[in-house]
């Protein structure tokens, strides 16, 4: 929210405090304060100048040569491009050294060959408002010289942070009140109102909706609408909003004064008496932002006798019922809405205000008939007219909230006995509460959050302040828990990629439906799989992710954008699917998918050519961040991808990889290959084994054995690493695959075979091999994969 400093100040009195102490005060009570901005001239650099001469540019022809008297003694040449002033207009002239909003400072220039010292100014380029196209023309009275900040209102506008708990902060009185219980001051009330008599008139007013449970409407006829006042002006435009005319202008004003929002129909338009009721099925609507809706039953609209909506309740009025330069008669409606329906037409509809946000978080409901006096009194001052002598009502307003007792003894105790219970009364007192027995406390109506003792001793917390209160301990050693351990491991698992040389890459949950192309599930997607999103905010965000890959391979489009030639990324996070087609409850599971593609190193000058990132880069990814385990690709083939198949561990699928359609990577312009891998991370991490033990050196020398086997082609290395994997013999510490032959002509050796070549490494812990030991080790193996495989030895 918008708070105008100005506006605030004429509320209450911030003492000797500055703005920043105040700005600390506010977020050390919880209210945090986003930002402040300065509005208005603040630089001493920009005077009041009078133009003493205009000549034509000599190399330039929508530019003239001035002369300006700045009260500095002699005159200074500007060259300037304007054409709204004349020779004795005076106006703002920014001096050499001046800034101006943006970051902007001014100096001396040549344009187009002529020198110019310094720059004459529109309102806007000095952080004032334009009132015409060109420069600002300045009050004849002015004296030359003087600074223009002297002769026009500052301003600092304050971005306040408001949680949904406190509406009653969603105005300037309302925030002027919370600080005036901080200050230990007194706030000074809008004293404006026009009162009138309170009548229920069906012929005026009906409500058949428990969304509206108050209704109340005022006639004010004879009314001129014109432009607002400056004063009205300045203040809707120091918080960010546009004057329209003096009709609406006032019932945003009293919004932003007290919080409660109003609405003023052309009477006019309206046909008979207004009916607070539910809308058709499909009936629609035209709002003021000029876009027809699709009404629902559930939704609550103001319409006339004939059934026409004039506005959709608690949200925006109607296009064709609105106040405009013709209007004669208005009727001001202020009314009090239930927050939950508001709500739900408001996310619905994607439709929201001023006014919507606070329906949705509740209103004051005493402020509904003194906002609609106040905007009466004001529209009779500015607009003129006559207003009715009663106001219209339908409804009852909601009864008092209930009082709440304060557990003295609990609040002693939490605050560390730092506060006498006389203080905290006195506390809760300045809030705006009350009680004759410091234990049971009256409720004020703006303050609905308060609905129980912690929420009185919260009050009397942040209001003390928490930085009063003595700490008693110190934090406390706890037994390391599962989650903890989870989180460790996970951890440790992320440094082991960064190491690698990958970053991490952290992506939105919602991916567009073009996306599941790129899904490398850790088990493919039937249909009924996808959670798709009801009304999703656009189509990128339409689908629950069923794999983190699409994540990143969007990653990897951005970096190739900003040029990247190796992609190495990661990402550990949930992913989301209906399991057995929809047939079953939906499933939340982490995993941890790696990107992999592009230079294997960068160019230097020791090599010409940097070879490309492979297959076997990102097995030995995984193996390394999974301390040194060996595991195994078997393929399997997957829709959307040229390779693919799943990781395995000791035999048991822990995730699955794919190298991307050579066609998907020429989209996100990369030539290089480019490589996936998806990781069930429960498995990941239940691994038992620490993935980073100590091993010490071996203490004896060790041997090797190769061997060439030939096999039928079809058999994958993965078979073979399956083979070996069930030879327990403690001696064979090694197994490397170094080289391969195939020759399809069938003239070396049968097409349909080929030659796989492995080196054997044996060593013992308990002593130096003999030649015979190695022999014999070697020999068995030969004779398990003789077993195992179809194998014959070359």
């Amino acid at each position: 929210m918008n708070v105008s400093l100005t506006w605030l100040k004429e509320r209450l009195d911030f003492g000797s405090r500055s703005l920043e102490e105040v700005c600390d005060l506010l977020t050390f009570a919880g209210i945090e304060i986003e930002g402040l901005q300065e509005i208005g001239v603040k630089s001493d650099q920009i005077v009041v100048a009078e133009i003493k001469e205009a000549v034509q540019h000599p190399d330039a022809d929508r530019l003239k040569v001035t002369q300006v008297d700045a009260g500095e003694g002699s005159l200074r040449q500007i060259v300037c491009g304007a054409t709204n002033y004349k020779v004795g207009d005076k106006v703002p002239c920014c001096l050499p050294g001046a800034a101006l909003p943006g970051g902007f400072k001014i100096g001396e220039t040549k344009m187009r060959g002529v020198e110019s010292k310094g720059m004459l100014a529109a309102g806007s380029e000095i952080g004032l408002t334009d009132k015409e196209d060109g420069l600002l023309i300045l009050d004849s009275d002015f004296k030359v010289g003087t600074p223009v900040k002297d002769l026009f209102d500052s301003d600092t506008l304050i971005e306040v942070e408001i949680t949904p708990n406190r509406p009653d902060l969603l105005s300037h009185s309302g925030l002027a009140r919370e600080l005036a219980a901080l200050l230990h001051t007194e706030t000074k009330p809008v004293v404006k109102s026009q009162p009138t008599e309170l009548a229920e008139d069906s012929g005026v007013v009906t409500v058949d909706s428990a969304t509206c449970p108050f209704y109340s409407v005022l006639s004010i006829k004879g009314v001129k609408v014109s432009p607002s006042p400056d004063w009205l002006v300045k203040k809707l435009k120091a918080i960010g909003l546009r004057p329209i005319n003096n009709v609406v202008d006032i019932t945003n004003y009293v919004l932003h004064e007290i919080g409660q929002p109003l609405h003023a129909f052309d009477a006019r338009k309206v046909n008979g008496a207004i009916h607070v009721r539910q809308a058709s099925e499909d009936e629609e609507f035209k709002a003021l932002d000029e876009e027809t809706y699709a009404l629902k039953d559930i939704d609550c609209v103001i319409s006339d006798q004939s059934g026409t909506p004039l506005a959709l309740a608690g949200i925006m009025g109607g296009l064709d019922s609105g106040v405009t330069d013709s209007t004669t008669e208005i009727l001001l409606e202020s009314a009090y809405f239930t927050t939950s329906e508001i709500r739900r037409s408001s996310r619905r509809l994607f439709l929201t205000s001023d006014s919507s946000y606070r329906f949705e978080r509740g209103v004051d409901p005493q402020q509904v008939l003194p906002a609609s006096a106040l905007a009466a009194a004001l529209i009779l001052e500015i607009a003129g007219g006559e207003i009715s002598p009663r106001t219209v009502t339908a409804g009852h307003l909601p009864k008092e909230l209930p009082s709440v007792k304060l557990d003295v003894g609990r609040m002693l105790q939490l605050m560390d006995n730092s506060i006498s219970l006389e203080d905290a009364g006195t506390i809760l007192t300045r809030l705006g509460l009350s009680s004759s027995d410091l234990e049971t406390w009256k409720i004020p109506s703006w303050r609905g959050d308060l609905e129980r003792s912690a929420d009185l001793v919260e009050e009397i917390a942040r209001t003390h302040g928490l930085e009063n209160i003595p700490s008693r301990t110190g934090g406390t050693a706890v037994d390391e828990s599962k989650i903890d351990r989870d989180y460790d491991l996970l951890l440790d698992f992320k440094k082991s990629l960064v190491v690698l040389g990958f970053h991490e890459s952290q992506t939105i949950k919602l991916i567009a439906e073009t996306q599941l192309r790129d899904c490398l599930p850790l088990r493919p997607i039937q249909d009924g799989d996808l959670i798709k999103v009801t009304r999703p905010i656009s189509e990128d965000h339409a689908i629950l992710r069923p794999s983190l890959t699409p994540g990143l391979i969007a990653t990897a489009e951005n970096n190739l954008r900003q040029g990247a030639k190796t992609l190495r990324f990661f990402e550990a996070g949930r992913q989301f699917r209906n399991v057995g087609g929809g047939k079953a409850t939906d499933l939340e599971a982490d995993s941890i998918a790696i990107l992999l593609g592009g230079e294997a190193s960068p160019l230097s000058w020791t090599r010409s050519k940097s070879r490309e990132l492979d297959l076997y880069d990102l097995k030995a990814t995984i193996q390394a961040a999974l301390g040194n385990r060996s595991i195994q690709f078997t393929t399997r083939a997957r829709d959307g991808f040229l390779l693919s198949g799943d990781i395995q561990l000791n035999g048991k699928p822990i995730g699955t990889f794919a190298q991307v359609m050579p066609s998907r990577a020429r989209e996100i312009s990369f030539k290089a290959p480019i490589y996936l891998a998806e990781l069930d991370q429960k498995k990941v991490l239940g691994i038992k084994k620490d993935m980073f033990q100590i091993e010490p050196l071996p203490q004896f020398p060790g041997s090797s054995r190769d061997i060439a086997m030939e096999l039928p082609i079809e058999t994958s290395n993965a078979e073979i690493e399956k083979a070996l994997g069930k030879h327990s013999d403690p001696l064979l510490v090694s197994a490397t695959c170094f080289d391969q032959f195939h020759d399809p002509s069938g003239k070396k050796m049968p097409a349909d075979k080929r030659s796989i070549a492995y080196s054997f490494g044996y060593r013992s812990d308990k002593g130096t091999m003999k030649q015979k030991e190695v022999d014999t080790a070697h020999d068995k193996l030969r004779a398990h994969l003789e077993k195992t495989l179809p194998v014959t030895f070359r």
